[in-house]
């Protein structure tokens, strides 16, 4: 009896830390078994809303709004291309590719609900407590509230 796979779920964004921690899972769980990776792959970018970018509306607003999820929309296709390559790359075909609008930190969580994930894959900006207060950390909150095991990656510090 086969038994079904589970899924991993990347989370992916425009940054040189979602890129390593893409590359790094794949060169670990996917690309040295060929046919037959242990995991489904589901690779997940967060498209903020226009209006979450432009940030509290105020007159003019809602002329730049479009122009605004143009550039989204354009980000959004750039990053997903990039992620395909990187898995063609390293010979990883079996892939589900998925832009879903919202929040990250939600969007991941609610990734691991649609498609029960077994494992919740993000990178690390390796911000500083501080600004880490201020923004809000994605890893920080997906590690306490996926339902799911979540593995943070960090890139290596370079050492000057």
């Amino acid at each position: 009896m086969a038994s079904e796979k589970q899924t991993m779920v990347v989370g992916i964004d425009d940054s040189e830390h979602s890129v390593y921690a893409l590359e790094w899972t794949l060169d670990h769980f996917f690309t040295n078994f060929a046919s037959n990776p242990p995991f489904k792959l589901v690779v997940v970018h967060a498209k903020p809303s226009p209006a979450s970018a432009v940030g509290l509306a105020g007159p003019g607003a809602a002329e730049v709004l479009p122009y605004v999820d143009s550039d989204l929309k354009r980000i959004a296709a750039r990053v997903v291309e990039k992620a395909k390559e990187i898995c063609v790359t390293k010979l990883v075909n079996d892939v589900v590719l998925e832009v879903v609008e919202g929040d990250a930190r939600n969007v991941l969580c609610e990734a691991v609900e649609k498609h029960h994930a077994s494992i919740l894959v993000v990178g690390s900006h390796g911000y500083g407590a501080i600004k880490r207060a201020v923004l809000g950390s994605v890893s920080d909150y997906c590690a306490h509230h996926a339902h799911c095991t979540v593995m943070i990656v960090k890139r290596p510090k370079i050492k000057h």
